[in-house]
């Protein structure tokens, strides 16, 4: 067994290729069940941010943990083949599990050190497990993963001063405008990334809140946190129109605000400066809008210039969360990697068993077929203590072969050394397998 991820994220392709393989909520809880009806991977889980989407699965080996992602890809977004080589990442073993564990940890984030993307993961995982396609191995790797992140951000400074996108965002702004007190602000969108933002600019005196939803109840509550008021779809031309600071942060599949509304606004508006934020993958602002004088627009990937000067202290921090990153994957791997032995040490155990009932049964039918009953127990106690000495060093050598790096073949070679049979794999969680691991 193998686990196997391929992503794209920030630092391997920009924007306009990322949203390519976004997923929205609805299509990720479509995309675990096509695997799950499938049936070719055991196990997946789908992480999919503003920043990256990987795809997560446990299969017979890494090809074939490739092949059923290459074939989810292009059954539910794009091939694989449309995108440039470089852009992809494929990890798997022990790769795939620190690679995980980076990322909960904030190490793989555009800004590191932020603990949004923890968040993040434990959704990914969760919405797996609501739907079925999460089995021991995920289970064990995501739990880990979320274990390490908390770890790493109560053991090291990784996270200290602000420098999360919201915060970026904001710094951004403060380009255009020297106080937000005299600032309208409109929300589109009124998801995390929004309110973070919107944190943010109420804390500094943000004037006028107009906010946008499709759900508005969620605008309501977001209008009640920050003294806003919520507005309709049908309004946003007339929100435009007033607004300073514009933060658009919608799961939209094409652009909401387009160049030709935009630039008949910007003449009622005589031109004053509209700052537009677009947090969303995929964009909900076309990007031909800059064209326009005194538009200034931003999207997700501007926003790492920014917060280039805040991460040099977090960069102490960063070392140290390396080496926790890589303690939990040691021993993470060290479980995972027993799961290949249960079935050989049960297999040779329940040879060595066959062997001595055979040939103690052919002793009691000739030789030792006068004992009593009390003396014919004894021979079989001592075989049995017989068997169990002879395969006790064995066993604990299998073990220490699981964790070598050419272990699978030092184990394929037991299968064919003892005539063993293969496919062999104790129920999750039986006594069976508890008696072999411990």
């Amino acid at each position: 067994m193998d686990i196997v991820v391929l992503g794209i994220n920030h630092k391997t392709a920009p924007v306009q290729l990322r949203e390519k393989l976004a997923f929205s909520e609805r299509q990720i809880e479509q995309a675990l069940q096509f695997t799950v009806e499938k049936g070719k991977v055991s196990e997946c889980i789908i992480l999919s941010t503003c920043n990256r989407t990987e795809v997560y699965v446990t299969a017979r080996d890494e090809m074939e943990g490739r092949e059923e992602i290459f074939s989810l890809l292009a059954e539910q977004k794009n091939p694989i083949t449309v995108f440039p080589k470089e852009s992809i990442y494929i990890y798997s073993g022990r790769d795939a599990a620190q690679h995980l564990f980076r990322v909960a940890s904030g190490l793989d984030s555009m800004i590191p050190g932020e603990t949004q993307i923890l968040g993040q993961v434990r959704q990914a995982y969760e919405v797996a497990v609501k739907h079925g396609s999460v089995g021991k191995v995920l289970h064990a790797l995501f739990r880990q993963a979320l274990s390490c992140g908390k770890r790493v951000h109560s053991e090291t400074k990784i996270g200290e001063n602000a420098a999360s996108v919201s915060y970026a965002a904001v710094k951004l702004a403060e380009k255009t405008f020297e106080r937000f007190d005299r600032c309208s602000i409109l929300v589109v969108g009124a998801g995390e990334m929004s309110e973070l933002t919107l944190k943010h600019l109420h804390a500094r005196g943000a004037g006028e809140i107009m906010i946008i939803n499709r759900t508005r109840e969620r605008a309501e509550a977001l209008a009640r946190t920050y003294a806003g008021n919520v507005c309709s779809y049908e309004r946003l031309e007339k929100c435009l129109e007033k607004a300073d600071i514009v933060i658009s942060s919608t799961g939209a599949p094409h652009f909401i605000i387009q160049k030709t509304m935009l630039a008949p606004i910007m003449r009622l508006r005589k031109n004053c400066p509209l700052f537009l934020i677009d947090a969303a993958v995929p964009r909900d602002i076309e990007p031909s809008v800059h064209e326009i004088e005194n538009v200034y627009l931003y999207n997700i990937d501007d926003l790492n210039e920014v917060v280039a000067s805040n991460l040099n202290k977090r960069e102490k921090g960063a070392a140290q969360a390396e080496k926790i990153v890589c303690e939990e994957a040691a021993t993470f791997m060290s479980w995972f990697k027993t799961l290949d032995v249960v079935p050989v040490i049960t297999a040779l155990r329940r040879r060595g068993e066959s062997i001595r009932e055979e040939e103690l049964q052919k002793m009691l039918e000739s030789r030792l077929e006068k004992l009593a009953p009390k003396e014919q127990k004894a021979v079989e106690k001592l075989t049995r203590v017989i068997v169990n000495r002879i395969l006790r060093e064995p066993v604990l050598r299998i073990k220490e072969i699981a964790m070598e790096d050419k272990g699978d073949i030092c184990l394929a070679t037991l299968y064919s050394l003892f005539n063993l049979e293969q496919g062999l794999i104790c129920e999750s969680g039986s006594k069976t397998e508890e008696k072999v691991i411990g």
